[in-house]
């Protein structure tokens, strides 16, 4: 009977390991941050501007809304996909004549630019005209001065989907009138209330209630209490 004896040596110690805390410089200087991606733009791709005329739409929505007075009946009949059959009992005829032609170009995918050129018929005058648009997923800004002496600017700030509000300002150069508008468009389930009010007191509201599908009711109010003058309509809109 014999006797065994075996030995194991200790393990090696562990390799030293450095520190995260920063030592020298690096107490100086900050840590380093990923740098910013800037998306490239591609000029050649730029979206489709709006209409020359429609520049301002989304401000027009709340600030210039369809007010009448009296009685009035729309119907409106799609015939197919690009015609359609549209009748209002309401008309005006005048002799104030129009003529222009325009170009607009988006420089970039949030501003266009452009320019017009017309002849006003009543003054017999012909002008110039340029614009500008600037327009967010928040916000709508526009600015169009003619060689009329006529400056428009306007701004609309997306609240919510159903919410926005909208102001504008006029200048008429010839005459030295300022006018400033505030105004808002409200879209609730079954209703639209569109409404503003300007630096000449004047108080106006639109609203346009769904009753069926394809039937409106609309009600529209204008109040100047300086001028004394009070318009008040009602209507029905129907078609598809």
């Amino acid at each position: 009977m014999g006797l065994a004896m075996s030995y194991a040596a200790a393990p090696p110690p562990p390799p030293p390991t450095h520190s995260q805390t920063p030592v020298g410089l690096g107490v100086v200087l900050p840590p380093k941050t990923e740098e910013k991606v800037v998306k490239k733009v591609d000029f050649r791709n730029l979206p489709c501007p709006l209409p020359f005329e429609e520049i301002q739409r989304e401000a027009l929505m709340s600030l210039k809304p369809e007010l009448f007075e009296g009685l009035r009946f729309d119907f409106t009949k799609g015939l197919n996909q690009k015609f359609s059959l549209n009748f209002r009992t309401q008309f005006q005829i005048g002799n104030n004549a129009f003529y222009g032609g325009n170009y607009i170009q988006s420089v970039t995918p949030n501003l266009s630019l452009g320019g017009e050129v017309f002849w006003l018929g009543h003054q017999r005058k012909s002008g110039i005209g340029f614009a500008a648009r600037y327009n967010t997923d928040k916000m709508v800004a526009t600015g169009q001065v003619a060689s009329t002496g006529v400056v428009a600017l306007s701004y609309v700030q997306k609240v919510s989907e159903k919410v926005s509000f909208a102001s504008d300002l006029m200048y008429n150069q010839m005459t030295r009138d300022v006018t400033a508008s505030f105004g808002y468009d409200y879209i609730l389930r079954q209703c639209r209330l569109r409404g503003k009010i300007d630096s000449n007191g004047v108080v106006s509201s639109f609203l346009e209630e769904r009753l069926n599908m394809g039937v409106n009711f609309i009600l529209s109010a204008e109040v100047d209490h300086r001028k004394k003058d009070y318009k008040f309509g009602f209507g029905m809109t129907v078609g598809e």
